[in-house]
């Protein structure tokens, strides 16, 4: 794959917090309403007009993306949809039996969006962390607990707006299970990422994306509403598309995993800087999984 790098850059710095004033950016009552200094221009006390808010933020954008070695930066997508799409029978990229979560590959919308998924846990970058909230990049991770003997990596995820998801507690082959064991495995996790992050996952990815019809009963029954699985897989030198294309279609889920230099060579951040690169490249944004699911 194509690779390109630029020097790092400072991160602009923050807008300074307002004054008190009312919602539309007056002063309050009883307040007076500063004045320029003798020689000063009042031009130092005006509001930037709505175009001038639009070319810096994506100034700032570009900047960023300079730092992280990218010539271009993530496209925005578009506002989240008013009514989340309905999960209808449309194999293969949904399967929509009655009684139990429906298991999908492609939201169905036609918003040029993607939706990027990491599975496990093991790797725990802080960088690919500061990256993803940088580049203003929605995830959602999908995450084993016997990978995960401390969760505050995790919770710091989740405080940046990354929703954590159930992936079961060992991950196992649920197919070589019977109810009983499903349950330990996936509601178990249920539970502990309940106590962990403090949210109880509505998704639900079963590792290798193997599973049985029990599965989805057990998974309904622990209180999963979609079982999100994936069209392409990205690692740091390539990306594996399900289709021989080798493109993305609006709605598409994208997996990758918590790696490393150990299990790859490269990091998560060379992972994310190619996904970035390649799914800019195609015309898509990034969306958040939870808007559409």
């Amino acid at each position: 794959m194509r690779r390109t790098t630029a020097p790092p850059t400072s991160a602009p710095p923050s807008n300074a917090a307002p004054g008190p004033a009312d919602a539309t950016g007056s002063p309050a009552d009883g307040e007076v309403a500063p004045q320029p200094a003798p020689g000063e221009s009042s031009d130092a006390f005006a509001k930037p007009r709505p175009g001038e808010q639009a070319v810096e933020a994506a100034q700032a954008r570009q900047k960023a993306a300079a730092k992280w070695g990218l010539t271009a930066a993530p496209l925005i997508a578009p506002p989240p949809p008013e009514t989340k799409p309905r999960l209808t029978d449309d194999r293969p990229q949904v399967i929509a039996d009655p009684g139990v979560p429906p298991v999908l590959r492609r939201v169905p919308t036609t918003d040029k969006v993607v939706f990027l998924t990491v599975d496990d846990g093991a790797e725990k970058d802080p960088a690919f962390s500061r990256m993803l909230r940088e580049l203003d990049i929605p995830v959602s991770v999908f995450v084993s607990d016997y990978l995960i003997p401390d969760y505050g990596y995790f919770r710091d995820l989740a405080e940046q707006g990354v929703a954590v998801h159930n992936h079961t507690l060992n991950h196992p082959d649920l197919r070589k299970l019977g109810r009983a064991a499903q349950e330990r495995e996936i509601c178990g996790q249920q539970d502990n990422l309940a106590e962990e992050i403090g949210v109880r996952p509505r998704l639900f990815r079963p590792p290798y994306g193997e599973y049985t019809p029990e599965t989805l009963r057990v998974a309904a029954s622990c209180g999963i509403t979609a079982v999100p699985m994936w069209n392409q897989e990205v690692f740091v030198d390539r990306i594996d598309y399900r289709y021989t294309d080798h493109r993305f279609h609006p709605g598409d889920i994208i997996l990758t995993h918590f790696r490393g230099p150990t299990e790859w060579r490269g990091t998560m951040t060379d992972m994310l800087r190619l996904a970035v690169r390649e799914v800019t490249a195609q015309g898509y944004a990034f969306a958040r999984l939870e808007d559409y699911l």
